[in-house]
């Protein structure tokens, strides 16, 4: 059966798209943690990020950094974290925070509530950005 990632990124689920390549797919986290908190991951399906072919993994950073530029010049913050957890998704996904504190990259603490609508908005400053 397909991830959840799978079939967003076949477009069977829908999601606010910030970056996409031939190899990867970024979108914002319904539940963020911060505001422009995305998700990077492989086209290819695989549920442990270390278990991606070598060439996804010297390709996902690239990537992950072109979309956290974009990120970094709309969402006010100090720096983007990157953070491979991994347990939500059997799918291999990078989790980019816009950060100003450490805390900011807590998972454990309450999401953001956000509508489609906000998400779309920003998802669409990212990518003219």
């Amino acid at each position: 059966m397909a991830s959840l990632f799978t079939r967003i990124i076949q477009g069977e689920i829908p999601c606010h798209r910030v970056g996409e390549d031939e190899r990867f797919l970024a979108f914002l986290d319904i539940n963020p943690l911060r505001d422009g908190h995305t998700l990077v991951v492989p086209k290819w399906e695989v549920d442990r990020f270390l278990e991606l072919p070598e060439d996804l993994l010297a390709g996902i950073l690239p990537f992950a950094k072109e979309v956290g530029a974009r990120i970094q010049r709309v969402v006010p913050c100090d720096r983007i974290g990157l953070c491979v957890i991994g347990l939500e998704v059997p799918h291999a996904h990078l989790h980019l925070v816009p950060l100003d504190r450490m805390a900011d990259m807590d998972f454990t603490r309450p999401k953001l509530q956000r509508s489609s609508e906000e998400l779309a908005a920003l998802a669409e400053r990212i990518r003219e950005a």
